[in-house]
């Protein structure tokens, strides 16, 4: 049995881990790489296995770095399942739907542009009609539920809690007489964080396929996340000023409106207008509407408290749609707040509200999650006095402040946790879905937990298990 790390190896997007046993094959995960533009081109149309070949796709949730690349996947001749636990599904479904839409939109602009000066056009990586049929492959499972992927393997969906329907995934492995059980975390959710319920620890695991996003630093306590929104907020409006928030459609934006629900009901900042202008985003509450059975005590209490209101709304909360309706947020200069996509300002409609606010001085951008390297959301974080937006340049006089509690992904010390539940029994424990920074800090923490063979596996490697 062999496991090959195809992506999220030594950076966090793109993840991609293929498994070989029994002369059969399965791919866990099947995410878009995110960086610089020439190079994600080049990693995300080439895959480092024949998909015609592949057998099963097992998919820990459903965020764009983990499920983006599967219409791509089915566009080079996959066939095979698509295995997701069932909130992952209606979730993937979506986000799919929306990546082909902003595919086919990104390459138009391309060749409009290429044409009028003579160089050649370029074709999507995928189009809408390639997710369908991506979405046409899903199996739901659910938590816990055990299933065949291929012939030796017996896999199980756990609560991951990170987003809704995240899950690790367990893989019971028998091959020519020899069992062992790999453990792959998926993305590492924070206990005690609101909506959705704590992780799971690992179990009996020979290899452990790790996350290690903030394998650095612990992380503070999500109430100083609820501190530093409010501190940003109630200034901001203080100044009359607008705060324009970026926010992952899955998992970030529902936090932020639950987060916000509940300072305005203790009066702890202003009853301002609060606009989610992402149709993705509105798209996306509507199945966590949908699945309360995912959410945790504390969050099914207060939407069942709340009956004059809908789940993840309230009164001062407007879900926007339309364009025009979009458009319209640009000619109001009261004080508001605006959520909208993409997380890392590299498309969507969060771009034109930037556009629109970035030259007052009253106004704030309020990073919330990870930015990749060389994004417009890194950018604006690391200070530049100015950044380009849609080939324009433009100077930066907002302000830009960041909560960093937010974070969907467990720090180092969960981290050490989660692998001190495998001690008795891991022999080997890979780090992925980080960069050096975290691999580094987490590596020489498990070394003082006693844990000797801790690797951070290089793209295109493989192991013999």
């Amino acid at each position: 049995m062999r496991l090959n790390f195809f992506g999220a190896a030594q950076t966090v997007t793109g993840s991609q881990h293929y498994l070989e046993v029994n002369g059969h094959s399965l791919l866990l995960d099947c995410g878009l790489y995110q960086g610089r533009r020439k190079e994600a081109e080049k990693r995300n149309r080439e895959f480092r296995f024949d998909p015609t070949k592949l057998d099963a796709v097992l998919l820990s949730h459903g965020h764009i770095d983990h499920s983006g690349n599967l219409p791509n996947l089915v566009k080079n001749g996959y066939e095979g399942p698509i295995h997701a636990q069932t909130a992952t599904t209606h979730l993937s479904k979506l986000m799919l739907e929306d990546s082909g839409r902003i595919q086919e939109y990104d390459a138009e602009f391309i060749n409009r542009r290429n044409a009028k000066r003579g160089r050649p056009l370029v074709e999507p990586l995928y189009t809408q009609e390639d997710a369908s049929r991506a979405a046409g492959l899903f199996k739901s499972e659910s938590y816990s539920d055990s299933f065949e992927p291929i012939p030796g393997v017996i896999a199980q969906f756990h609560e991951a809690g990170h987003i809704l329907g995240s899950a690790a995934i367990s893989l019971d492995i028998e091959e020519k007489g020899r069992k062992v059980r790999l453990w792959f975390s998926g993305d590492v959710g924070r206990p005690n964080m609101p909506l959705i319920r704590d992780p799971k620890m690992p179990t009996d695991a020979d290899y452990l396929l790790m996350e290690c996003t903030y394998g650095y630093k612990p992380h503070e306590p999500y109430g100083k996340a609820h501190e530093e929104l409010m501190s940003v907020v109630n200034k901001t409006l203080k100044r009359g000023g607008k705060v324009i928030i970026p926010a992952f459609a899955v998992g970030r934006t529902q936090e932020l409106v639950y987060a916000l629900h509940r300072m305005m009901d203790e009066r702890t900042v202003p009853q301002v207008p609060v606009y989610v202008d992402s149709p993705l985003a509105v798209n996306v509450t509507d199945v966590f509407r949908a699945h309360p059975e995912c959410f945790d005590e504390e969050a099914r209490e207060m939407i069942e408290s709340d009956e004059h209101r809908a789940a993840l709304g309230f009164d001062t909360l407007t879900y926007i749609r339309s364009v025009d309706e979009s458009k319209a947020l640009n000619g109001m200069d009261e004080p508001m707040i605006i959520i909208s996509a993409s997380g890392m300002l590299e498309a969507g409609r969060i771009r034109h509200h930037l556009v629109n606010n970035i030259d007052d001085e009253r106004n704030t951008l309020l990073i919330v999650s990870w930015q990749a390297p060389h994004t417009l959301g890194r950018r604006m974080l690391e200070g530049h006095d100015q950044v380009k937006i849609f080939g324009e340049t433009h100077d930066v006089k907002m302000r830009v402040e960041r909560a960093n509690g937010f974070s969907a992904h467990g720090g180092q010390t969960l981290l050490r946790e989660y692998a001190d539940a495998v001690k008795g029994s891991v022999k080997d424990i890979f780090l992925v879905h980080g960069e050096e920074k975290g691999a580094v800090g987490i590596t020489e923490a498990l070394n003082t937990d006693g844990f000797d063979k801790v690797h951070f596996p290089a793209l295109g490697s493989s192991v013999e298990l």
